[in-house]
């Protein structure tokens, strides 16, 4: 064991985590160039093209230090967006030590500091690297100072590297040698093994991502999971070196993969401990928790025939999102469509462009909502994620939503802009403090309702790209929640109802007529377009009818003729109005969720 070292690599998004990896994986020569391709590590095209870690990987490298003797570096490569914090939290409990990311031109920003927090949580060696020294912009004395001051790091034992030019590469292995400590554990006692990820293999089933901390797994023998008491038989066990590598046993301090199968991606939670059957662990190892989805929306199918390829493709998506909760949902306007769970609003994205690219799907994202507390007059209390799930407003005493503490980072210069921006979004205990010559921090408490629209866009153009944002749960606090209903000529249309607090009503409501007013064509009678809560009506915009000239043929003569058509136009339309329903547009439905930039 004490040639193994596990790390992980933490950053903030875009300061070149996944050039880093690739630069190591290449020093380790366990890939040939010609197989070698960019973010190596990341595998769906979504990755590459955003540039961001979605899925955790895990790698082990082989590497002869200077000192002669061969170690083996155990990689557990970790998202990099907030909404998955909890599986980076998960990665870190499987490591002895980390390296904290900095870029060299941006310097140290709100998601370094905050996974910095989560090392020092799980008692983790650090090692400080400035990334990114060959850019014109590259400032490492400004860096070196942020990781004094921001994060009370040595700045000496900083590694000056460049992911992209490969400089640094070979002092980073000998620092991550020389200065992590090696795993601890016994090998002969009962089995613990951190589940720190998962994915879905169609021919294997699941394949578990583990850290050994005691004892070893070897193939034939019976595994449980000890959240729910499942029990499996061993197929494979082995280790990850870009491929799968089978071995003949994983024993205390490895990390590797676990084949034993399982059906589904969701019987394997992560962060769970897996034990032997017949000489089970006294405990789990602590930390584990059930993931909760934070965002909601609902999904469906832009024609209505495609319900049961949407259902098909949620099925399978599953097998590979244990995090991504659904159940079946229906909507007057849209049909049958499935509410979706999600960890975040980037969560929430991926999800609906995996669909649309993986199983060739056309669909309708209804507004997200996040879940509200009720507490009735007759003392009983719901929990809605829902709008159409709503309650009678007489029989509601309290109502309440879910706050969040956000810390922005940004150049001082901002400060204004930004305050406005989070006392817009109802901001709360605002406070600032500078963490260098020119920088700031800004802690804010903020509804998450407020934030999970645009508020991270709105962010980045008030700041032009210096701002960096992140984000935890707090708790709910009291709130004057309202449901606002869109009606088109007098029926309401349940997929554009949203939940809102009763001082946003008003914009709310006036921006999502004005947006319908231009998405809905004219037709041949007038359309109503009102904003209302409950029975009041609070805004209103009319799309004026076609007007057909029925006197056009009418040549000379007494004016009474002329009349006698108009009058007889009047009936026709009253009639039409009477009995015509407005077809919407899908641009409508996407219209309204997009908030004003003004």
């Amino acid at each position: 064991m004490k040639n193994i070292r596990n790390f992980s690599i933490i950053a903030h998004i875009n300061h070149g985590k996944s050039t880093l990896s690739d630069r190591l994986i290449q020093a380790a020569g366990i890939i040939s160039d010609r197989d070698f391709q960019a973010q190596i590590l990341d595998t769906m095209d979504i990755e590459r093209e955003r540039g961001i870690t979605i899925k955790s990987q895990a790698v082990s490298l082989p590497y002869t230090a200077n000192d002669g003797r061969t170690y083996t570096l155990n990689l557990i490569d970790t998202p990099g967006h907030v909404d998955f914090t909890y599986e980076v939290s998960r990665s870190l409990a499987s490591c002895e030590g980390v390296l904290i990311l900095v870029d060299a031109s941006q310097g140290v920003e709100a998601q370094t500091v905050a996974n910095l927090y989560m090392a020092m949580d799980h008692d983790l060696e650090i090692i400080p690297v400035i990334n990114k020294i060959d850019l014109p912009a590259a400032d490492v004395e400004s860096a070196k100072d942020q990781i004094e001051d921001d994060l009370g790091l040595d700045p000496d034992g900083a590694i000056l590297t460049s992911a992209k030019e490969g400089i640094g590469i070979d002092e980073l292995l000998e620092a991550i040698v020389a200065r992590l400590p090696a795993p601890v554990g016994d090998p002969a006692n009962p089995l613990q093994a951190l589940i720190f990820d998962s994915h879905y293999d169609a021919y294997r089933g699941t394949i578990i991502h583990c850290r050994i901390f005691e004892g070893a797994v070897r193939t034939g023998e019976t595994i449980r999971f000890m959240s729910n008491g499942a029990t499996y038989r061993v197929e494979e066990v082995g280790i990850f070196q870009i491929e799968r590598v089978r071995k003949e046993m994983l024993s205390a301090g490895d990390v590797g993969y676990i084949i034993a199968g399982v059906k589904t991606v969701s019987d394997t939670r992560c962060g769970d401990t897996i034990t032997n059957d017949d000489r089970p662990s006294p405990s789990p190892l602590p930390g584990f928790r059930e993931i909760k989805p934070v965002v909601f929306s609902s999904i469906y199918p832009v024609a209505s025939d495609g319900y049961e390829d949407l259902a098909i493709a949620v099925e399978k998506l599953k097998l590979n999102d244990a995090s991504l909760v659904y159940e079946k949902d229906t909507s007057a306007a849209l049909g049958f469509g499935f509410r979706c769970g999600f960890l975040g609003l980037l969560h929430l994205e991926i999800v609906q462009e995996r669909l649309e690219r993986e199983f060739d799907l056309s669909l309708i994202i209804t507004s997200p909502s996040v879940k509200y507390h009720f507490m009735m007059n007759d003392g009983t209390a719901m929990i809605i994620d829902n709008p159409s799930l709503y309650p009678d407003p007489a029989k509601i005493a309290a109502t309440q939503e879910p706050y969040i503490r956000a810390s922005i980072m940004m150049p001082d210069r901002y400060l204004g802009a930004v305050i406005k921006l989070c006392l817009d979004r109802r901001g709360v205990n605002a406070k600032h403090q500078y963490i260098g010559s020119k920088r700031i921090e800004l802690a804010c408490e903020l509804p998450l309702a407020e934030v999970i629209y645009d508020f991270y866009d709105r962010l980045k153009t008030v700041t032009h790209g210096y701002g960096s944002f992140d984000y935890e749960v707090l708790d709910y606090r009291d709130g004057e929640l309202v449901k606002l209903d869109i009606l088109i000529n007098g029926e309401k249309v349940d997929a554009l109802s949203q939940l809102v607090h009763r001082d946003a009503a008003y914009q709310r409501a006036r921006y999502a007529c004005e947006k319908l007013k231009e998405e809905i064509p004219r037709q041949m009678f007038k359309i109503a377009i009102q904003g209302a809560i409950g029975a009041k009506v609070i805004s209103r915009e009319t799309i004026s009818a076609y007007r057909k000239d029925v006197t056009a043929k009418c040549y000379g003569g007494d004016i009474t003729r002329k009349r006698k058509l108009l009058e007889k136009q009047k009936k026709g339309k009253r009639r039409m109005k009477m009995v015509g329903s407005v077809m919407i547009p899908q641009s409508a439905f996407l219209a309204v969720l997009k908030r004003d930039t003004e």
